[in-house]
């Protein structure tokens, strides 16, 4: 099983930033044109890469869409887009734009039909985002906490075509202090569907720690972001890794 690695682009007022625990006043801006930053990361090696609209996903429909389309235009690789899609009309419409999956993340919690049947109907091209915090679900860009275990809310989707889950660690988001390996792992035990983590990758023992958990159910891949940017992690050698 390939071990996928997944470079972010996190998009607010159309810049590519990163924030702190998904706290929008706590963002550091890194590249004013987010289709360089696309550009750079193939550059660097990497086959995909991960967009997230973080004023889509607060507001509750795409923000950022002159920003996507940039990233789009600049490379070839793969595309998922999470944050503020939650019709199908979005869903669609993202698609046809030449995106290569969706994320739907408040739209899993809020409205699981309209997730199972796109994924149904579009096989391949639906990935749910499950962000938790102490176990729950959090939705809304994050201001908001459930009751719905993050484990349960993954358990809804088994068997209706949703191509992967990205599953986020909120408390270890940004801060480089880790990958949440357990729970990663407990989710990619409890459903049938690729879990890709998010959350805390700090270095390349992280990709490693990642790909080689055990359990009967192989994590398929990790997202990269702070710990990227910042020159922690080197691209050639996590690619490696990924490969080893």
């Amino acid at each position: 099983m390939t071990f996928d690695l997944y470079p972010a682009i996190d998009l607010k007022s159309g810049e590519c930033v990163r924030l702190i625990r998904g706290e929008m006043d706590r963002a550091t801006s890194f590249n004013p044109d987010p289709g360089d930053q696309a550009a750079r990361f193939k550059a660097m090696g990497f086959d995909r890469l991960h967009v997230v609209d973080l004023d889509g996903a607060f507001a509750g429909d795409s923000a950022n869409g002159k920003a996507v389309r940039r990233i789009l235009a600049a490379t070839d690789v793969p595309v998922q887009l999470g944050g503020g899609i939650r019709t199908r009309a979005q869903i669609n419409a993202w698609l046809e734009a030449g995106l290569s999956r969706v994320i739907l993340g408040t739209a899993a919690l809020r409205d699981p039909d309209l997730v199972k049947a796109a994924a149904r109907e579009l096989p391949g091209h639906v990935v749910v985002g499950i962000d938790a915090k102490d176990g729950n679900v959090a939705v809304e860009g994050w201001a908001e906490t459930s009751d719905m275990k993050a484990v349960e809310l993954a358990k809804i989707f088994e068997g209706c075509g949703v191509a992967g889950l990205v599953v986020t660690d909120i408390s270890r988001d940004v801060m480089k202090t880790g990958v949440n390996v357990a729970f990663t792992t407990e989710m990619a035990e409890a459903v049938s569907i690729p879990v890709i983590a998010s959350g805390g990758v700090a270095s390349v023992s992280d990709i490693t720690a990642l790909k080689n958990a055990g359990g009967k159910r192989a994590i398929s891949g990790t997202i990269l972001g702070r710990a990227l940017y910042d020159g922690d992690i080197d691209p050639a050698a996590a690619i490696a890794a990924a490969k080893a």
